[in-house]
């Protein structure tokens, strides 16, 4: 399914089959004057079921979070067949168990979403980019700490570059004219003085792909892993602690709570229908 859209702009709500690309789904939306504030590689591929079973996003997730901060509903279709609805098509929605948050990320381990019921936001007036180059991965520390520590708040705070060569730090605000001059203002006082854009992530994700990794640390241990981390070039989600990563070498991570997980897979498909979990 694949072109099904009910957008009630006056809720600021949509629901959309799960077929339908991302990119065509904030085509329709922006008609509105309205968006899902997510920007993750590739929309115009991108469907939006796989971008709830992987739970993927892009540089705003600074400032506006994950695919889980606005899903309402959700239609899965389970490994037995039976197609199942957690949530609803209102924002104020408290029926029943949230088993929304269950599905995304899930990787389609646990049933196949088929529909989605998403909350949104208005189109900002406005959006404008400043970046600050940073010869040192420890001068880009000192950046991204006084950016935390100042009165902005960013949607955007990207690190990206080459581990071995001066590194980008990239701020994005978005919002009034009024209010994003303020943050431009503030942001010059701290060393960001030349424009940006978002390309540097276009083509970070066009070039070989497959031998992208990605760690998740605590923001404050993410200059420390990227000093420590394999290969070159790099894009950090600087305020989030996430680094995506050329030839970065993979190590498990531990603290997953996979006990869980076997649990839930056990209770959602006791014969192992759908995809495996991840080993």
């Amino acid at each position: 399914m694949t072109s099904a859209i009910e957008h009630i702009s006056t809720d600021m709500t949509v629901t959309a089959d799960a077929g339908l690309t991302l990119a065509a789904l904030q085509t329709e939306l922006a008609k509105g004057g309205q968006w899902l504030p997510i920007d993750p590689p590739s929309p115009g591929s991108l469907s939006i079921a796989n971008l709830l079973a992987h739970n993927l996003s892009g540089p705003r997730r600074f400032g506006y979070g994950t695919i889980r901060d606005y899903v309402i509903g959700l239609r899965v279709r389970l490994a037995d067949g039976r197609t199942i609805k957690c949530g609803g098509k209102v924002v104020k929605n408290v029926a029943g168990y949230d088993l929304q948050k269950l599905f995304i990320g899930a990787g389609n381990t646990l049933g196949m979403i088929v529909e989605a019921t998403f909350r949104l936001r208005p189109l900002p007036e406005t959006e404008q980019f400043v970046q600050k180059p940073c010869a040192t991965l420890a001068d880009a520390g000192a950046a991204i700490a006084a950016v935390l520590d100042s009165p902005l708040t960013p949607t955007v705070l990207d690190l990206h570059g080459v581990k071995t060569n001066s590194t980008l730090l990239v701020l994005g605000f978005d919002g009034g004219t009024d209010e994003v001059g303020w943050q431009l203002a503030r942001a010059r006082e701290l060393g960001f003085l030349d424009t940006a854009t978002l390309d540097y992530e276009k083509t970070f994700w066009a070039t070989q792909p497959d031998s992208i990794r990605k760690m998740s640390v605590l923001p404050s241990k993410l200059i420390e892993t990227i000093a420590q981390s394999g290969g070159g070039r790099f894009v950090a989600r600087a305020g989030n602690g996430i680094l995506y990563h050329d030839g970065a070498p993979e190590r498990p991570d531990n603290n997953l709570p996979v006990h869980l997980w076997q649990r839930a897979k056990k209770a959602f498909d006791p014969q192992g229908i759908l995809d495996s979990l991840p080993s």
